[in-house]
């Protein structure tokens, strides 16, 4: 009873929220990237993107598409960067790391509004999350240094920029190849097949934590969460929302909003389990990259480092 409850309300979650709140950005993004136009932007944004992040200015699509949609449209664009040869393993280790964010709407209308009843909370939650999301991928751009460097982009080519630009768009629309309706059907297609892999593990994490906290498993582990949190200085009763949060990320922020700790501790350990993101958001990640050489290890270290910022 406890898990087919549990597995209708992730599936709930699903279809109210997620579903329709990614299909369009996964469209839009299969059909940008095969039309040449993330190719095409991409030139005009590797002299902020390099410096920055040391990443190629495709990387600026990533991270955007990932600041609107949420998790995990980022390793989506992440992954058909690396297998389309856009990107380096390394560059795509150290985009996948700082470009997996929280869209805005999680954390101003589901967390602020919804759990915690304070809407002045989203723009604290979504600046700091942001800023540590900057913070890592500045810090990333020094990992893999000594990998072998990518080719010169098109935007370091001598020449016009613009035409620079449009020659690249030129180049990736005839290696595509497929006509317009091709691939608007491919790309529904192929995001219909990614989001019904997300449901999957929605489900799966949330009858996990549901027989984890039936069981008493999560109790036996309390003691030393909240043996950590004194340490730390935060309140210990935010245990259930750190162990809750691991595993998936609204339970996480939903024991934190109804937890009786101070409201500071409450938002702190929020932001960290927004950050983190729980392993059912690192299983969806795991899922959409599979098929290239990225590196999991480093994309979880990151999802540390955000987490403590």
């Amino acid at each position: 009873k406890e898990g087919f409850e549990a597995a209708y309300q992730g599936l709930r979650i699903f279809l109210d929220v997620v579903f329709p709140a990614l299909l369009p950005f996964f469209v839009l993004s299969e059909i940008l990237l095969g039309m040449g136009i993330v190719h095409f932007l991409g030139v005009f944004l590797e002299p902020l993107m390099r410096p920055l992040f040391n990443v190629p200015g495709v990387g600026a699509f990533a991270m955007s598409m990932g600041l609107v949609a949420g998790y995990p449209m980022d390793a989506v664009i992440t992954a058909k960067f690396r297998k389309n040869k856009m990107c380096t393993r390394i560059e795509g280790e150290r985009l996948l790391a700082f470009t997996n964010t929280a869209d805005p709407l999680f954390m101003f209308g589901a967390v602020a509004v919804g759990m915690f009843g304070m809407p002045q909370l989203g723009m604290t939650l979504a600046v700091a999350h942001y800023a540590a999301s900057l913070t890592v991928g500045i810090v990333y751009r020094f990992y893999g240094r000594r990998a072998a460097p990518s080719p010169a982009p098109a935007s370091n080519r001598k020449g016009n920029m613009f035409y620079r630009a449009f020659q690249e768009l030129y180049r990736a629309r005839k290696e595509d190849g497929r006509p317009v309706g091709t691939l608007l059907g491919d790309s529904v297609r192929g995001s219909v097949e990614t989001l019904a892999l997300i449901c999957g593990f929605i489900m799966l994490f949330s009858v996990v934590v549901r027989v984890l906290s039936v069981s008493g498993v999560t109790g036996l582990v309390m003691p030393a969460v909240a043996g950590v949190l004194q340490i730390l200085g935060l309140d210990p009763s935010l245990a259930q929302s750190i162990i809750g949060g691991a595993m998936e990320i609204d339970v996480g922020t939903m024991a934190a909003a109804k937890a009786t700790a101070p409201l500071l501790d409450r938002v702190v350990v929020s932001s960290a389990v927004i950050a983190w993101s729980g392993l059912s958001v690192h299983g969806q990640v795991a899922t959409v990259i599979r098929g290239t050489d990225i590196r999991m290890s480093a994309y979880v270290l990151a999802r540390v480092i955000q987490a403590s910022v």
